[in-house]
Protein backbone atom coordinates (compact mmCIF):
# COMPACT_ATOMS: atom_id res chain seq x y z
CA UNK A 1 0.00 0.00 0.00
CA UNK A 2 2.74 2.50 0.89
CA UNK A 3 4.64 1.66 -2.30
CA UNK A 4 1.58 2.39 -4.42
CA UNK A 5 1.10 5.72 -2.65
CA UNK A 6 4.74 6.58 -3.23
CA UNK A 7 4.33 5.60 -6.84
CA UNK A 8 1.44 8.02 -7.29
CA UNK A 9 3.37 10.87 -5.73
CA UNK A 10 6.76 10.43 -7.33
CA UNK A 11 7.49 9.62 -10.99
CA UNK A 12 10.76 7.84 -10.13
CA UNK A 13 8.82 4.95 -8.54
CA UNK A 14 6.65 4.55 -11.62
CA UNK A 15 9.08 2.28 -13.48
CA UNK A 16 9.25 -0.33 -10.72
CA UNK A 17 5.55 -1.23 -10.92
CA UNK A 18 3.33 -2.39 -13.69
CA UNK A 19 1.17 0.32 -15.22
CA UNK A 20 -2.05 -1.44 -14.16
CA UNK A 21 -1.24 -0.78 -10.49
CA UNK A 22 0.57 2.47 -10.69
CA UNK A 23 -0.26 5.37 -12.90
CA UNK A 24 0.90 8.91 -12.59
CA UNK A 25 -1.74 11.54 -11.97
CA UNK A 26 -2.41 13.93 -14.85
CA UNK A 27 -0.45 17.18 -14.99
CA UNK A 28 -1.94 19.80 -12.74
CA UNK A 29 -3.83 22.27 -14.98
CA UNK A 30 -2.38 25.40 -13.37
CA UNK A 31 1.37 25.74 -14.00
CA UNK A 32 1.89 28.18 -11.12
CA UNK A 33 0.74 25.41 -8.76
CA UNK A 34 2.56 22.57 -10.55
CA UNK A 35 4.08 20.56 -7.71
CA UNK A 36 7.01 19.39 -9.85
CA UNK A 37 7.98 22.99 -10.51
CA UNK A 38 7.39 24.17 -6.95
CA UNK A 39 10.49 22.40 -5.67
CA UNK A 40 12.64 24.20 -8.21
CA UNK A 41 11.05 27.57 -7.54
CA UNK A 42 11.19 27.16 -3.77
CA UNK A 43 14.85 26.21 -3.82
CA UNK A 44 15.65 29.26 -5.98
CA UNK A 45 14.30 31.67 -3.36
CA UNK A 46 17.13 32.58 -1.02
CA UNK A 47 16.95 34.74 2.09
CA UNK A 48 18.36 38.19 1.54
CA UNK A 49 21.79 38.75 3.03
CA UNK A 50 21.87 41.96 5.03
CA UNK A 51 25.11 43.92 5.27
CA UNK A 52 25.17 45.02 8.91
CA UNK A 53 28.16 47.27 8.21
CA UNK A 54 26.30 49.28 5.54
CA UNK A 55 25.45 52.96 5.89
CA UNK A 56 21.78 51.99 6.41
CA UNK A 57 22.72 49.67 9.30
CA UNK A 58 24.86 52.41 10.86
CA UNK A 59 21.98 54.86 10.44
CA UNK A 60 19.60 52.47 12.25
CA UNK A 61 22.09 51.82 15.07
CA UNK A 62 22.89 55.53 15.53
CA UNK A 63 19.23 56.57 15.43
CA UNK A 64 18.24 53.98 18.04
CA UNK A 65 21.20 54.82 20.28
CA UNK A 66 20.73 58.60 20.19
CA UNK A 67 16.94 58.83 20.76
CA UNK A 68 14.77 57.73 23.66
CA UNK A 69 11.91 56.60 21.38
CA UNK A 70 12.28 55.60 17.74
CA UNK A 71 9.47 54.39 15.52
CA UNK A 72 10.30 53.01 12.08
CA UNK A 73 7.06 53.44 10.20
CA UNK A 74 5.28 53.85 6.88
CA UNK A 75 2.85 56.72 6.39
CA UNK A 76 0.00 54.58 5.02
CA UNK A 77 0.24 51.76 7.58
CA UNK A 78 -2.65 51.55 10.09
CA UNK A 79 -0.49 49.58 12.57
CA UNK A 80 2.08 52.38 12.45
CA UNK A 81 -0.66 54.89 13.26
CA UNK A 82 -1.70 52.59 16.13
CA UNK A 83 1.89 52.62 17.44
CA UNK A 84 2.30 56.42 17.21
CA UNK A 85 -0.99 57.30 18.93
CA UNK A 86 -0.06 56.29 22.52
CA UNK A 87 3.11 58.40 22.37
CA UNK A 88 1.06 61.37 21.19
CA UNK A 89 -1.39 60.84 24.06
CA UNK A 90 1.50 60.72 26.53
CA UNK A 91 3.13 63.86 25.01
CA UNK A 92 6.31 61.88 24.36
CA UNK A 93 8.56 63.07 21.57
CA UNK A 94 9.24 60.09 19.35
CA UNK A 95 11.68 60.08 16.48
CA UNK A 96 9.66 58.75 13.57
CA UNK A 97 11.43 57.43 10.50
CA UNK A 98 8.98 57.07 7.60
CA UNK A 99 10.48 54.35 5.42
CA UNK A 100 8.17 54.89 2.45
CA UNK A 101 9.55 58.41 2.03
CA UNK A 102 13.19 57.38 2.42
CA UNK A 103 15.25 56.33 -0.63
CA UNK A 104 17.01 53.77 1.61
CA UNK A 105 13.72 52.57 3.12
CA UNK A 106 13.90 49.00 1.80
CA UNK A 107 17.48 48.55 3.00
CA UNK A 108 16.62 50.05 6.41
CA UNK A 109 13.67 47.69 6.68
CA UNK A 110 15.96 44.73 5.91
CA UNK A 111 18.35 45.86 8.65
CA UNK A 112 15.40 46.10 11.06
CA UNK A 113 14.39 42.59 10.08
CA UNK A 114 17.86 41.36 10.95
CA UNK A 115 17.84 43.22 14.30
CA UNK A 116 14.32 42.35 15.43
CA UNK A 117 13.45 39.12 13.64
CA UNK A 118 10.69 40.66 11.51
CA UNK A 119 10.68 43.14 8.64
CA UNK A 120 7.16 44.37 9.27
CA UNK A 121 6.49 47.91 10.42
CA UNK A 122 6.19 49.53 12.82
CA UNK A 123 9.37 48.66 14.69
CA UNK A 124 9.41 50.58 17.99
CA UNK A 125 12.48 51.07 20.18
CA UNK A 126 12.58 52.63 23.64
CA UNK A 127 15.89 53.35 25.36
CA UNK A 128 17.72 51.41 22.65
CA UNK A 129 15.63 48.28 23.12
CA UNK A 130 13.13 46.85 20.65
CA UNK A 131 9.71 46.77 22.37
CA UNK A 132 7.39 45.66 19.57
CA UNK A 133 4.98 46.71 16.87
CA UNK A 134 1.61 48.44 16.73
CA UNK A 135 -0.48 45.98 18.71
CA UNK A 136 2.32 45.55 21.28
CA UNK A 137 2.51 49.30 21.91
CA UNK A 138 -1.28 49.60 22.10
CA UNK A 139 -1.42 46.77 24.66
CA UNK A 140 1.43 48.29 26.68
CA UNK A 141 -0.41 51.63 26.76
CA UNK A 142 -3.70 50.03 27.82
CA UNK A 143 -2.03 48.08 30.65
CA UNK A 144 0.10 51.01 31.84
CA UNK A 145 3.41 49.35 30.97
CA UNK A 146 4.28 52.00 28.37
CA UNK A 147 3.78 54.87 30.81
CA UNK A 148 6.38 53.39 33.18
CA UNK A 149 9.12 54.18 30.65
CA UNK A 150 8.37 57.91 30.99
CA UNK A 151 7.83 58.44 34.73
Amino acid sequence: MISITRCLLSPRYHQSYSSSYCTLPPKFPYPFLDFELMGAVGSAVRPQIVDMSSKQAKFVENTIASNKVVIFSKTYCPYCTMAKEPFRKLNVDATIIELDGNPDGNEIQSVLGELTGAKTVPRVFINGKFVGGGTDIKRMFETGALQKYFQ
